[in-house]
């Protein structure tokens, strides 16, 4: 057994199993990296730790990308229940861990497949387009699935006159539609933690600091994003906080991703929008249910693995594929 570990117990039990505190948590993860022939994929929301522990910090598309060309026997993936789903599907031969299988996600969970399918079959001449941020069923009901970075280029190469239906995050989808001046059919999904940013806080927090930049993620809500200076996918707005002359800025998204803006930007100030409560719920529980005690458990016993069935794999596939040959295409 190792030393690790304080005591002997069944695998099925190793949840619970407790840590010895006097071990190298980091050189025994990169140890079983090596063991292992493993790779660690982390997104941007993952807590400080993990993220320097990772190969690869990325967003929904570029974790996607790297899941699909990666040749590690195992891939670890530090993000939520979809993701981890999603690089199976693209590496259906290779083990994915997911170092806690409760790490869901609100939007995913706003838009059950089944109701989708009912949803669907009111638009039969419709296309479907869903966002990553969802199920392996929901995907295997979409003609294309897209990230919040090529989401407005994969509709504008569509045909003008193609029909759609977009779905589950409405208020990305509302967004699209003003970029694109396209008119979509919007499944009414949302993420928590986007929506909960307040007018009022925010616009005092403006007033405090004028010199600040406003930049959002297109999951907020319309009226927030009518304020931004800036608006992005979570590595679009990294990207802009490198690239701009502004000193400081003030980031409406989950606060994980001001972690790599301080480390690419140690001289500028970031700071977080208020949420609309007394709770840190610009912080997204289900990403922050991944620890680096539970990603070492994972590597060690290899646990909890991702598990899906061929043909679903088949079908969720396509819509999958079909994105990333459109984010080929224009360099995304």
């Amino acid at each position: 057994m190792n030393i690790a570990f304080e005591k002997d117990l069944e695998v099925k039990g190793y949840i619970d199993e407790v840590i010895n505190p006097n071990i190298n948590l980091v050189e025994e993860i990169n140890r079983l990296k090596k063991e292992k022939n493993a790779v660690i994929l982390a997104h941007y929301y993952q807590e400080p730790q993990i993220q320097d522990l990772a190969d690869y910090i990325g967003d929904s598309l570029g974790l996607s990308q790297q899941a699909a060309k990666t040749d590690a026997d195992v891939i670890v993936f530090a993000g939520v229940h979809f993701m981890a789903e999603t690089a199976k599907i693209l590496s259906p031969s290779k083990k994915v861990l997911l170092p806690d299988l409760k790490a869901g996600c609100s939007l995913a969970d706003s838009c059950p497949p089944h109701l989708f399918a009912k949803f669907k079959e009111q638009y039969p001449d419709h296309l479907v387009i869903t966002y990553v941020n969802c199920t392996a069923e929901l995907k295997a009901l979409s003609d294309i699935v897209c990230t919040s970075t090529n989401a407005v280029k994969i509709v504008e190469s569509l045909p003008k006159d193609q029909k759609i239906i977009f779905g589950p995050d409405k208020n990305l989808g509302k967004h699209i539609i003003k970029q694109t001046g396209r008119d979509m059919v919007l499944w009414n999904g949302a993420c928590m933690v986007h929506e909960i940013f307040a007018d009022d806080k925010l616009e005092i927090l403006k007033r405090e600091h004028p010199e600040a930049k406003f930049i959002a993620h297109p999951e907020c809500e319309p009226h927030i994003l009518n304020q931004a200076d800036y608006i992005g996918s979570t590595s679009g707005l990294l990207k802009y906080t490198i690239e701009d002359d502004s000193r400081s800025y003030i980031v409406a998204t989950e606060s994980g991703i001001i972690y790599q803006m301080q480390k690419a930007s140690p001289d500028k100030t970031f700071i977080p929008a208020p949420p609309n409560n007394m709770c840190a719920c610009n912080d997204c529980p289900y990403m922050k249910l991944n620890t680096v005690e539970k990603l070492y458990k994972a590597m060690y016993y290899e646990l909890p693995e991702i598990e899906l069935d061929d043909q679903l794999i088949d079908k969720a596939r396509k819509p999958i594929e079909r994105m990333l040959e459109i984010s080929a295409r224009y360099g995304l």
